[in-house]
């Protein structure tokens, strides 16, 4: 069992310690460029990739969307009860608590532990976070609705052009099967390695603060996850992959929009750092747990 779950996880460690070197030894790293590379071609091009030719029912594919928003729903709730009762702000530290890192590190980890299944699914999941990261998420940082800001997300109509192939049955012509491709897979490597990377630069504050937070995130993911595949019998790479994705630590979005509006951005990267570095001792736990 060891060695299974650390043939999962040094590959994770392994990409984002590459990252963190690179950006300690003062190498150059455009984060912004490869963000947007990363954002507006990898990712649409990897999600579109796994719903074509993944064989996964789309019944499975829409559950695990409705327990993403249901779980979602949940820990904002939650989140929200919390930070009135520790008197913090919702504007600053709501999107921390709620929206984890399903991307850089919640994609790889669900193809190595589960497969081309679990890495759908964990698209499913992703997808559903990223349409609420960019809506209620910049939402809430900024103090200003802009429902706009959905239609600049190119994953969103990777997806939805992925399951038109899908659902009538077309076949992906050969030479854009073979871009997409192409272009899909430089994007796990480059979000591990960007997270090594964003990690070393970020600057951190209010450590006391940022561990709570921190804390929170990791232990409300769990139990939220958990509680929700019990209710909906979940078992195998579903439960698993709904469980992992939950239970991942702060999403570095959460602090590229709190330096945008100003909402306490050092302490949200004291959140980022520690619930990382918390995950990396927790992920053999985790990772035990789900299989």
């Amino acid at each position: 069992m060891f060695e299974t779950l650390f043939s999962i996880i040094a590959p994770v460690l392994i990409c984002a310690a590459i990252g963190y070197a690179w950006a300690r030894m003062g190498r150059p790293y455009n984060t912004e460029m490869v963000t947007h590379l990363v954002t507006s071609v990898g990712v649409p091009t990897l999600v579109f990739s796994i719903l074509v030719n993944v064989d996964i029912e789309l019944d499975a594919l829409a559950r695990m969307a409705g327990v993403t928003f249901a779980a979602i729903m949940a820990m904002g709730v939650i989140s929200v009860i919390i930070l009135k009762m520790w008197g913090q702000s919702i504007r600053a530290f709501l999107p921390t608590l709620v929206f984890p890192n399903t991307g850089n590190m919640g994609l790889p980890l669900a193809l190595l532990a589960f497969g081309d299944e679990g890495l759908a699914l964990a698209v499913a999941y992703f997808t559903v976070c990223i349409i609420f990261q960019f809506t209620a998420g910049v939402a809430i940082s900024s103090g200003v609705t802009s429902p706009m800001a959905l239609m600049r997300v190119p994953t969103i109509y990777a997806m939805i052009l992925a399951l038109i192939f899908k659902v009538s049955d077309t076949q992906v012509p050969a030479w854009a099967a073979n871009t997409v491709e192409i272009l899909s897979g430089f994007t796990i490597p480059l979000m591990l390695i960007t997270l090594g990377i964003s990690l070393h630069r970020l600057k951190i504050g209010s450590m006391g603060k940022s561990l709570i937070l921190a804390l929170i995130r990791l232990l409300m993911g769990f139990a939220i996850a958990w509680a929700l595949a019990e209710a909906f019998d979940f078992e195998g790479a579903m439960k698993g992959v709904l469980i992992l994705q939950s239970t991942l630590p702060v999403a570095v979005f959460n602090y590229l929009f709190a330096a945008r509006y100003n909402t306490d951005p050092e302490t949200v990267a004291g959140a980022v750092v520690l619930s990382t570095l918390m995950s990396f001792v927790t992920l053999p736990l985790l990772m035990w747990f789900v299989l």
